[in-house]
Protein backbone atom coordinates (compact mmCIF):
# COMPACT_ATOMS: atom_id res chain seq x y z
CA UNK A 1 0.00 0.00 0.00
CA UNK A 2 3.01 2.57 0.86
CA UNK A 3 4.81 1.24 -2.44
CA UNK A 4 1.16 2.46 -4.30
CA UNK A 5 1.30 5.58 -3.09
CA UNK A 6 4.94 6.90 -3.41
CA UNK A 7 4.49 5.88 -6.99
CA UNK A 8 1.55 8.27 -7.09
CA UNK A 9 3.27 10.63 -5.61
CA UNK A 10 6.42 10.14 -8.00
CA UNK A 11 4.39 10.31 -10.71
CA UNK A 12 2.21 13.12 -9.72
CA UNK A 13 5.04 15.39 -9.12
CA UNK A 14 6.19 14.19 -12.95
CA UNK A 15 2.93 15.29 -14.47
CA UNK A 16 2.51 18.63 -12.92
CA UNK A 17 6.67 19.28 -13.46
CA UNK A 18 5.38 18.90 -17.27
CA UNK A 19 2.99 20.62 -17.47
CA UNK A 20 5.13 23.38 -16.20
CA UNK A 21 7.89 22.72 -18.44
CA UNK A 22 5.09 23.15 -21.61
CA UNK A 23 4.03 26.23 -20.21
CA UNK A 24 7.62 28.18 -21.67
CA UNK A 25 6.93 28.31 -25.74
CA UNK A 26 10.02 28.76 -27.24
CA UNK A 27 10.14 29.70 -30.71
CA UNK A 28 12.40 27.04 -31.90
CA UNK A 29 14.73 29.47 -34.03
CA UNK A 30 15.96 30.71 -30.51
CA UNK A 31 16.21 27.52 -28.72
CA UNK A 32 19.95 26.85 -29.84
CA UNK A 33 20.94 30.88 -29.08
CA UNK A 34 18.93 29.97 -25.49
CA UNK A 35 20.95 26.54 -24.98
CA UNK A 36 24.07 28.38 -25.51
CA UNK A 37 23.01 31.12 -23.17
CA UNK A 38 22.32 28.86 -20.40
CA UNK A 39 25.22 27.03 -21.44
CA UNK A 40 27.29 30.00 -20.11
CA UNK A 41 25.25 30.58 -17.63
CA UNK A 42 26.22 27.09 -16.03
CA UNK A 43 30.00 28.13 -16.46
CA UNK A 44 29.42 31.21 -14.09
CA UNK A 45 27.56 29.19 -11.84
CA UNK A 46 23.97 31.68 -12.19
CA UNK A 47 20.48 30.33 -11.55
CA UNK A 48 18.00 30.08 -14.58
CA UNK A 49 15.68 27.54 -14.40
CA UNK A 50 13.24 28.91 -11.75
CA UNK A 51 13.20 32.49 -14.06
CA UNK A 52 12.50 30.46 -17.16
CA UNK A 53 9.27 28.83 -16.09
CA UNK A 54 8.31 32.27 -15.10
CA UNK A 55 7.61 33.35 -18.82
CA UNK A 56 5.16 32.65 -21.07
CA UNK A 57 7.10 32.68 -24.37
CA UNK A 58 10.42 33.18 -25.69
CA UNK A 59 9.31 34.33 -29.19
CA UNK A 60 10.19 36.27 -32.69
CA UNK A 61 7.41 38.50 -33.08
CA UNK A 62 6.45 41.24 -36.12
CA UNK A 63 4.91 42.93 -33.24
CA UNK A 64 7.92 45.58 -31.83
CA UNK A 65 8.48 48.95 -34.14
CA UNK A 66 10.51 49.04 -37.56
CA UNK A 67 11.54 51.98 -39.03
CA UNK A 68 14.31 54.42 -40.29
CA UNK A 69 14.59 56.40 -37.23
CA UNK A 70 15.03 53.49 -35.35
CA UNK A 71 13.66 49.78 -34.87
CA UNK A 72 13.23 48.08 -31.77
CA UNK A 73 14.77 44.55 -31.85
CA UNK A 74 14.09 43.25 -28.63
CA UNK A 75 11.97 43.81 -25.85
CA UNK A 76 11.05 42.04 -22.40
CA UNK A 77 7.17 42.07 -21.78
CA UNK A 78 5.57 42.73 -18.77
CA UNK A 79 2.29 42.05 -17.39
CA UNK A 80 0.07 44.44 -15.01
CA UNK A 81 1.97 43.49 -11.98
CA UNK A 82 5.78 44.29 -13.65
CA UNK A 83 6.45 40.67 -13.71
CA UNK A 84 8.45 39.70 -17.05
CA UNK A 85 5.86 37.30 -18.96
CA UNK A 86 7.94 37.13 -22.60
CA UNK A 87 10.68 37.54 -24.46
CA UNK A 88 10.33 38.92 -27.94
CA UNK A 89 13.10 39.69 -30.68
CA UNK A 90 11.96 41.26 -33.60
CA UNK A 91 11.82 39.22 -37.10
CA UNK A 92 14.22 42.04 -38.18
CA UNK A 93 16.91 40.65 -36.29
CA UNK A 94 16.83 37.37 -38.57
CA UNK A 95 18.35 39.09 -41.51
CA UNK A 96 21.86 38.22 -40.25
CA UNK A 97 22.79 35.21 -37.74
CA UNK A 98 25.59 37.54 -35.78
CA UNK A 99 22.74 40.26 -35.12
CA UNK A 100 20.35 37.47 -34.01
CA UNK A 101 22.52 36.09 -31.73
CA UNK A 102 23.70 39.68 -29.85
CA UNK A 103 20.29 40.90 -29.53
CA UNK A 104 19.25 37.76 -28.12
CA UNK A 105 21.93 37.55 -25.69
CA UNK A 106 21.21 41.29 -24.63
CA UNK A 107 17.16 40.21 -23.93
CA UNK A 108 18.38 37.19 -22.13
CA UNK A 109 20.37 39.30 -20.34
CA UNK A 110 17.84 41.81 -19.31
CA UNK A 111 16.07 39.10 -17.77
CA UNK A 112 18.16 35.89 -16.57
CA UNK A 113 21.38 37.90 -15.48
CA UNK A 114 19.32 40.79 -14.10
CA UNK A 115 20.38 44.26 -16.36
CA UNK A 116 17.55 46.36 -15.40
CA UNK A 117 19.26 49.29 -17.74
CA UNK A 118 21.96 49.47 -20.32
CA UNK A 119 25.65 50.36 -19.97
CA UNK A 120 25.76 52.76 -22.21
CA UNK A 121 24.14 54.16 -25.83
CA UNK A 122 26.53 52.59 -28.40
CA UNK A 123 30.03 51.31 -27.39
CA UNK A 124 29.95 48.03 -28.46
CA UNK A 125 28.98 46.11 -25.28
CA UNK A 126 26.28 43.57 -25.55
CA UNK A 127 24.00 45.85 -23.34
CA UNK A 128 24.41 48.80 -25.25
CA UNK A 129 21.26 51.00 -26.09
CA UNK A 130 22.05 50.85 -29.86
CA UNK A 131 25.05 48.63 -31.30
CA UNK A 132 26.03 50.32 -34.74
CA UNK A 133 28.16 47.68 -35.30
CA UNK A 134 26.94 44.10 -34.38
CA UNK A 135 30.06 42.55 -36.41
CA UNK A 136 32.74 44.01 -34.16
CA UNK A 137 30.82 42.23 -31.43
CA UNK A 138 30.50 39.25 -33.07
CA UNK A 139 34.13 39.30 -34.28
CA UNK A 140 35.28 39.60 -30.48
CA UNK A 141 32.58 37.63 -29.20
CA UNK A 142 34.57 35.82 -26.61
CA UNK A 143 35.51 38.88 -25.07
CA UNK A 144 32.05 40.44 -24.99
CA UNK A 145 30.73 37.67 -23.83
CA UNK A 146 33.04 37.37 -20.74
CA UNK A 147 32.22 41.00 -20.35
CA UNK A 148 28.34 40.54 -20.22
CA UNK A 149 28.48 37.76 -18.14
CA UNK A 150 31.27 39.88 -15.56
CA UNK A 151 30.08 42.73 -15.27
CA UNK A 152 26.06 41.20 -15.06
CA UNK A 153 24.26 42.14 -11.96
CA UNK A 154 23.56 38.70 -11.36
CA UNK A 155 27.08 37.86 -11.08
CA UNK A 156 28.39 40.49 -9.39
CA UNK A 157 25.93 39.75 -6.69
CA UNK A 158 26.75 36.41 -6.41
CA UNK A 159 30.90 37.51 -6.29
CA UNK A 160 29.84 40.42 -3.40
CA UNK A 161 28.22 37.18 -1.14
CA UNK A 162 30.99 34.92 -1.63
CA UNK A 163 33.43 37.34 -0.60
CA UNK A 164 31.63 38.67 2.34
CA UNK A 165 30.56 35.02 3.57
CA UNK A 166 34.57 34.08 2.96
CA UNK A 167 35.37 37.24 5.20
CA UNK A 168 33.48 36.25 8.28
CA UNK A 169 35.56 32.92 8.34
Amino acid sequence: MMKKILIVLVLTFVKISSINAQDVSIDGRLQPLLNEFFTVCKKYDITYYDKLFKLKTIDIVNTLTVSEEGSTLGMLKRNEEGQVISIDINWVAQLDKEILKVVAFHEFAHYFLEYSTHVCDDCGHIMSVVNSDYFSIANDWDVKLKQLFEESPAYVKKQTVAYVEHEKE
